[in-house]
């Protein structure tokens, strides 16, 4: 019964979506604000209703009711409860259902403050919102329900159904199989949501900006209206590949954090767009300017989402990261197809109307260097794109699928983010139109002299690969360059008001804090670059097979096995827990425990590492295999991987950054008037 009331309320959610895009293209044509709120309230329903279908998928997983498909496949009866919340999102169908809710939530939280509501965009942002909803919960409704039920039919075959056939017993199995035990992890809880909130987010501003095309407006006003909700969506976008790259460092036991796997790319490449689009979207607030750049960003952007969603869901893509072949591959398709085709031509419809009223006048002002950026960030996500589609076509060609490696994503990008990393150090320090490549100079040569330092330390600390060392100085550049332009905003502003230095960089902050929280967000990008060139460029590794009390010296440590112990006493695993004792190169010795977990009924293993993390280097020890009689030895994967560290630091630092970028205006009036005060 209670499956009937979780379809019941998905059922009425899509009536609810359709109404709301009914009554308002209804109401726009009769030009009735009575009509237009019908249709926003219709709107507003999706919600409650969803989140009362997703209440009851919750607790069937909570209370192990094993005869509803989704849960038999997701939840083992021994799962701890964080898992069993985690499998919402842990399945196919979960994961849709879990999506058509956040969705919802957006629509709701977009269309709930009517006074916010522009009279000619929100009816057309209903439109679009609504659309989109109603689509993803049909396709849960039609071919990825969580509420299919088991039965055994007349001829003892067990199928799956909503409502049972003629003949059938319903099935309750007394264990569930469980999920995926490379699941089994605290990043199932938060990369998943971060990642779907990133994307669905996006839908807002896609509305938006569809709207004001429909509408004719050739002003900013859909970007002011959308502005929040795109960097809302692009910090749980950057978080979601954030935290999978530490989940993927954590869990899959092979030393890295990013394998440019074909499904985590799909996840990059709207990132890339939606980047490239909020400098666009900057640059038409700020100077009126770059219109065309993102409207079509932002359609980019969206249509991304929609494209990596289906290729994660279709089984065209072999990878660690998909789902299963699934019937609403082609429907997915077709509905990225459409809004693709209506987008781009409405976007067609509209260019000239959207042309910039202003010309680049210098190639070293801020708006040729934005425009620049926006080429690099699209040239690097047509790399991209191209990756992810080649195994593709090469199948429609040749009839077998042939996947491009990291080393293809890493030879043609690794020169396009080294170019964004010395446009960070140059975007700070130049001037709106007409600004010259002497001025720019001018204000570049401190910061660049000191970064001069950079390469020389590098050489003194022997480094010899040149391309680590050019690495190195772009990143201490951009940083520099940033540091630079703040303190010296900070001087002045205090010598003027004759007040200390650091009271005067904590009033710039707060009250340019879109501005200072970019300048914080490319600090902590500069930094995830240091990382990533320290393991790129520097990460050695070994394996070796050690007996009990044995040693092995790997660059600069001393390692010794102690002991491996196996514990049977879990009923649904078994884990082997080894023991090192190591030695730094400088430093008191310390233990570190890789293990590896035997789940029983997948009959999988999965590698926990050994791991310890300091700002110079990160030493990552897996437990590989071992001998029948433990003592005799074991075998052990060990990797150190160079400034790794400043890889997750710097993510930390974008978080704050994209923070302080969001922090209400209204809490600088209230420093206003303190001060006033």
């Amino acid at each position: 019964m209670i499956g009937y009331i979780a379809i019941g309320t998905m059922a009425i959610a899509l009536v609810a979506s359709v109404i709301a895009v009914v009554m308002a293209i209804n109401g726009l044509r009769a030009k009735s604000s009575l009509i237009l709120e019908s249709s926003r309230l219709a709107a507003l329903c999706s919600f409650p209703l969803l989140s009362i279908t997703m209440g009851i998928l919750l607790y069937l997983l909570l209370t192990n009711h094993f005869e509803y498909a989704y849960v038999y496949e997701t939840v083992d009866i021994n799962m701890p409860v964080y898992l069993k919340i985690a499998a919402l999102w842990g399945g196919q169908a979960g994961s849709l259902l879990f999506w058509c809710w956040l969705l919802s939530l957006f629509e709701f939280l977009a269309l709930i403050n009517k006074k916010n509501l522009e009279h000619d965009l929100f009816p057309w942002v209903t439109v679009i919102t609504s659309v989109t909803l109603g689509f993803f919960v049909l396709m849960v409704i039609l071919f990825e329900n969580p509420f299919l039920r088991f039965f055994i039919n007349i001829n003892e075959e067990v199928v799956e159904a909503i409502i049972p056939p003629l003949q059938t017993l319903q099935v309750a199995p007394k264990y569930g199989l469980g999920m995926n035990p490379l699941l089994y992890h605290p990043g199932m809880v938060f990369h998943p949501p971060a990642l779907y909130l990133g994307f669905v987010g996006f839908v807002i501003p896609f509305a938006y900006a569809i709207a004001a095309l429909i509408a004719g407006r050739e002003d900013s006003l859909w970007i002011r209206k959308s502005q929040k909700w795109s960097l809302v969506a692009w910090l749980f976008l950057s978080l979601g590949l954030i935290l999978g790259s530490r989940w993927a460092y954590d869990v899959l036991g092979w030393g890295g954090y990013w394998g440019w796997d074909p499904v985590e790319v799909a996840a990059l490449m709207p990132w890339l767009t939606s980047t490239a689009y909020l400098h666009s979207s900057l640059l038409q607030e700020k100077r009126g300017i770059f219109k065309q750049w993102s409207a079509a960003l932002i359609i980019l952007t969206f249509c991304l989402v929609i494209l990596g969603t289906f290729l994660t869901r279709s089984g065209l893509l072999s990878s660690v990261h998909a789902f299963s072949a699934s019937a609403i591959g082609p429907f997915f398709f077709a509905f990225t197809a459409v809004m693709l085709l209506i987008s781009v031509a409405l976007l067609g419809y509209r260019w000239q109307k959207l042309k910039d009223p202003l010309e680049i006048k210098s190639y070293f002002s801020r708006e040729s260097l934005f425009l620049f950026n926006n080429l690099v960030f699209v040239a690097i996500f047509l790399i991209c794109l191209l990756g992810v589609l080649f195994p593709i076509l090469s199948e429609l060609v040749t009839g077998q699928q042939i996947n491009v490696g990291p080393q293809y994503y890493k030879n043609a990008t690794g020169p396009l983010f080294a170019i964004l990393l010395a446009l960070m150090g140059l975007v700070p320090l130049s001037a709106w139109s007409a600004s010259s490549g002497k001025k720019l100079g001018s204000m570049l040569w401190k910061p660049l002299a000191l970064s001069l330092l950079i390469p020389l330390a590098a050489l003194l600390l022997n480094v010899r690969d040149i391309g680590a060392i050019i690495a190195f100085w772009l990143i201490g550049v951009s940083i520099l360059v940033t540091l630079f332009d703040f303190g010296r905003s900070a001087f002045i502003n205090a010598r003027n008001n004759q007040a200390s230095v650091f009271s005067s960089a904590v009033k710039l902050l707060l009250r340019n804090r879109r501005k200072y929280g970019a300048y914080i967000i490319h600090i902590g990008v500069a930094l995830m670059a240091l990382g990533v060139v320290g393991i790129e460029f520097f990460q050695s590794q070994t394996q070796v097979i050690l007996k009990q009390n044995e040693s092995v010296s790997f660059s600069g440590y001393s390692l010794t096995y102690r002991d491996l112990a196996i514990d049977q006493n879990s009923q649904d695993h078994e884990t082997a827990r080894s023991v090192i004792e190591v030695l730094p190169p400088a430093g008191s010795p310390y233990m570190l425990y890789p293990e590896r977990d035997y789940y029983y009924v997948s009959q999988q293993s999965v590698t926990l590492p050994g791991l310890s993390s300091t700002p110079v280097d990160d030493l990552y020890i897996t437990l590989v295999d071992w001998l029948p009689v433990t003592s005799e030895g074991a075998t052990f994967k060990i990797y150190r991987n160079p400034l790794v560290f400043w890889l997750w630091v710097g993510s930390l630092v974008l978080v704050f950054g994209t923070l302080l970028a969001l922090w209400p205006k209204k809490y600088r009036d209230v420093l206003q008037h303190e001060e006033q005060v």
